[in-house]
């Protein structure tokens, strides 16, 4: 790379609309949208769609709610041809859904064009021809002149071919290809010479298509070119301003929402930002960024990842994982603060009196899209307790006090920096267990117990528990279950606990609920243990939470769990 680019490249002039408006406004209802996956999305592919793989797209694009759909050039050659002709006469084109078709501005091209549509009870034919100063120079070596007289005839061949083929209902679409790096006014003058053949009406608009062809400048200059082209353009309510926009710069997202903001009607792209080069405007983050503010898109993307599935079959391309509301880990936080601070927001969301969504680090609501609350918090070496947390109460029910929490969370690390892999809810359930509920190898097990009440209030625990494979009756007195049994371990085995503090909870509903004690005990060496217990019945397992305790406290501290 050069070290002084300013002696390679020039900086985009900006555009003199000191009076601009569109800075100030909010995008509140949705635009009227076309895909453009089955033409242009489909060009940009190594291996373009059969046309298995093209009517399936074609039938998820209907799914989504999208009513205008670009499904090919027809003229260049006979695959697209065939296809169109075949998807006119399928029947499977709803009523309310209209094809659009894409041509140049030649006339053997054109009339080929028409006949692809024969059958279609209304249809788009877009015609285009570039017009910015370096394809007038480089490309064709054409003056202005002659390139407004290429979209000229262009369109008088589309009023005359329109004419010859009544029983459709034609609509046309002109782009000044090149848009973005061509000069407003120049534009603004080539589609009023197209807007004087077609003759649009505010009841049969002209839709005038303008591309960023190559993204050259910020999303704001292109928002300036659509606001100035709608002010200058004749008839305005003929006019329909669609916006498509590329991704060169990777603001082709940005671009259309300020083109939306600039006055634009209309937005083309491709699901998912398939395209040429670095793609196409992704009409899915469009449409979901405005889902996010309160306005209804009009677009159907509650199941993403049957979109995903088609879009990536259908292309051959991958989504990538940190993809904008689809990718497989835009849900997912690792982090330790992130997760603490999603499960905090999901806490106040139970306890809240209203729908509003609002859990930070999450701009949308995962089950929206289909996406289950399980994906949300995944645990690495880079997690905190929050997600451990999260997790054992999103797949087992269990709500660990903080401080427990706390203390698990270091076993968790431990094990995730061991193994140097993200550990799943299975290996969380597995360690926790090990760590704090009987698995079969733990000193005390308990066999059996009975409780009963002294005169004087005391409560007796009696019971048995095995000890390394043989069987000790136990006993105890104290002012609670709890402190009975403490007092059974301490004479029977010899363990001293303290409580410190004592929780539980109940786990599912109805006949299937079980409830779950957690104890935190201070051991004669000065140091906390934790208990957990799980039981049918919460009076055993406040005894298997005192005993996995005991358990813990009976183990050498660097052994504990």
């Amino acid at each position: 790379m050069l070290r002084d680019p300013s002696t390679k490249y020039r900086p985009f002039p900006t555009i003199n609309l000191p009076d601009r408006q569109w800075p100030s406004r909010t995008i509140t209802k949705a635009p009227i949208w076309l895909s453009t996956d089955m033409r242009d999305g489909n060009q940009a592919l190594i291996d373009p769609m059969d046309a298995e793989k093209k009517t399936r797209f074609f039938d998820l694009i209907v799914k989504t709610g999208i009513k205008e759909i670009e499904v090919g050039f027809p003229a260049s050659g006979a695959t697209d041809f065939d296809y169109i002709q075949n998807l006119v006469r399928s029947g499977r084109v709803p009523d309310d859904v209209t094809l659009q078709v894409l041509t140049q501005a030649r006339r053997d091209l054109i009339e080929t064009t028409f006949d692809s549509l024969i059958g279609a009870p209304t249809a788009i034919v877009h015609l285009y021809n570039a017009v910015s100063p370096a394809w007038r120079k480089i490309v064709f070596g054409m003056t202005k002149d002659e390139i407004k007289a290429i979209a000229v005839e262009g369109a008088k061949m589309l009023r005359d071919c329109a004419a010859a083929r009544p029983s459709t209902d034609w609509r046309f679409e002109y782009s000044p290809e090149t848009f973005s790096t061509a000069e407003v006014d120049f534009s603004v003058e080539v589609c009023a010479a197209v807007m004087d053949v077609l003759q649009p009406t505010p009841d049969k608009p002209i839709i005038f298509n303008l591309p960023a062809t190559v993204e050259c400048a910020t999303p704001n200059v292109y928002a300036d070119q659509i606001e100035l082209f709608g002010r200058t353009i004749p008839n305005r309510d003929s006019v329909i301003i669609s916006l498509h926009t590329h991704n060169d710069r990777g603001t082709g997202v940005a671009a259309a929402e300020l083109g939306l903001m600039a006055g634009a009607d209309r937005v083309e792209g491709c699901l998912l930002g398939n395209g040429e080069r670095t793609g196409n405007c992704d009409l899915v983050t469009v449409a979901l960024n405005m889902y996010t503010q309160g306005v209804d898109p009009r677009l159907d993307f509650s199941d993403i990842d049957q979109i995903i599935n088609t879009v990536t079959y259908c292309t051959n391309l991958p989504v990538h994982p940190r993809h904008a509301y689809a990718g497989e880990l835009v849900y997912t936080s690792f982090s330790g603060s992130h997760q603490d601070a999603i499960k905090k927001g999901f806490g106040a969301r139970e306890r809240q009196n209203d729908d509003y969504w609002e859990v930070p680090y999450l701009p949308i609501d995962p089950a929206d899209l289909g996406r289950s609350y399980e994906a949300v918090i995944r645990v690495n070496s880079q997690s905190g307790k929050g997600g451990v947390a999260w997790i054992l109460e999103q797949d087992k029910g269990l709500k660990l006090p903080k401080r427990l929490q706390a203390d698990f969370s270091k076993h968790v690390q431990a094990l995730a920096d061991q193994t140097s892999r993200e550990l799943d809810a299975e290996d969380i359930w597995q360690l926790f267990q090990r760590t704090y509920l009987p698995y079969g190898g733990e000193r005390l097990q308990l066999q059996a117990y009975d409780e009963t009440r002294a005169p004087n209030g005391e409560r007796i625990f009696a019971g048995s528990i095995a000890e390394t494979g043989s069987v000790k009756s136990v006993s105890g007195r104290g002012n609670g279950l709890i402190s009975s049994v403490l007092a059974g371990i301490r004479d029977g085995f010899g363990i001293e606990l303290d409580v410190v503090d004592y929780v539980e909870h109940a786990i599912g509903h109805g006949s299937n609920v079980q409830a779950a004690a957690y104890v935190e005990c201070r051991a004669a060496d000065g140091q906390t243990v934790w208990g957990v217990g799980i039981d049918e019945d919460v009076a055993t397992a406040s005894v298997r939470a005192v005993l996995s305790a005991a358990n813990r406290a009976g183990t050498p501290p660097d052994q504990r769990g």
